[in-house]
């Protein structure tokens, strides 16, 4: 399993129900009508679990922050919209949902509204965890705006039994209860925060796609494999080697690697270290003198590197 597999479970339990009652979990675009090329689709972002999705829009344009009432993976809910995509592909297309309409000034005091029951929610909750004494962390709680169901997020190392916590949950709201678990780095993308960078973490304010990370794309990058210095605060290895490993791949691919020998003014060179960020290489002599040249100096020719520096 990659560091990005999500490891997701739903427990969902309603008032009077049986405790082998689950969710299953209907694609959102399952039914709808295939698009034509030139429908407006729109990017929108959950703002309780910052996931983002597609979403086409036949009527006004909609600007950036405008918030739309749109069916989503967990129900129909409000999300707000990131901005629009100029040139939709025929599988960004085939994955889009259809936004229902505007949100209304009713849907945002609504909104607003759940804000609070959602904190007395969470309290409670916490409360009703420690009394079931379960080994599991409540990241965040969301009230759904257009269904009767409320969402708890949570994180856990081992799988616990959680059904009389839900039949506790269900007493106390009376209403659907759905328990999810998430990952560590779902939980970081979620509530956000600031990287050892000084900036907000890439998960939560660059992208939410949760890409597979290496330790190979650190050593591509030259970077100390000391695992306290490429993590991040999740524990896992920083987003940010996986958004920056093909500018690293791609550059490396023009200059020769780490330990390369080259002939150039009658002798032979050993490339030391590469950095493709601020190009430049250095390298090291057999008579043991060293230079630092240009990365845009090496050609390749005949399967060869060599040095071309001008005079």
């Amino acid at each position: 399993m990659s560091d990005y597999d999500l490891d997701e479970d739903i427990f969902t339990l309603e008032d009077g129900a049986g405790l082998d009652s689950t969710t299953v979990i209907v694609p959102i675009r399952e039914g709808l009508e295939a698009l034509s090329p030139d429908t407006p689709i729109y990017r929108l972002r959950l703002l309780y679990s910052h996931e983002t999705f597609l979403a086409a829009y036949h009527k006004e344009d909609l600007p950036p922050k405008t918030m739309v009432l749109v069916p989503t993976r967990y129900g129909r809910d409000l999300a707000q919209v990131i901005g629009r995509i100029l040139k939709a592909t025929p599988q960004q297309l085939s994955e889009s949902t259809r936004i229902e309409r505007c949100a209304a000034p009713e849907d945002l005091e609504k909104s607003k509204g759940n804000k609070i029951h959602e904190q007395e929610a969470f309290n409670i909750c916490k409360e009703k965890i420690v009394f079931h004494n379960l080994d599991m962390k409540l990241v965040s709680v969301h009230y759904l705006l257009e269904e009767p169901k409320i969402l708890f997020f949570f994180t856990e190392d081992n799988r616990v039994d959680f059904r009389e916590l839900v039949k506790d949950l269900v007493g106390v709201f009376k209403t659907r209860i759905e328990l999810r678990q998430i990952g560590v780095r779902d939980e970081s993308r979620e509530l956000g925060g600031l990287g050892v960078c000084g900036r907000g973490y890439c998960c939560h304010s660059v992208s939410d796609k949760l890409k597979p990370v290496s330790i190979k794309m650190a050593k591509d990058q030259n970077l100390s494999l000391n695992s306290m210095k490429i993590s991040g605060p999740c524990g896992r290895l920083l987003c940010c080697l996986a958004y920056e490993h093909n500018f690293y791949h791609e550059q490396r691919r023009l200059v020769p690697p780490e330990g390369c020998k080259i002939a150039y003014d009658g002798t032979v060179w050993k490339v030391l270290e590469v950095n493709v960020v601020m190009g430049k290489a250095k390298l090291v002599a057999e008579d043991s003198r060293q230079i630092q040249v240009s990365t845009s100096a090496f050609e390749r020719a005949d399967g060869r590197w060599r040095l071309v520096l001008k005079t």
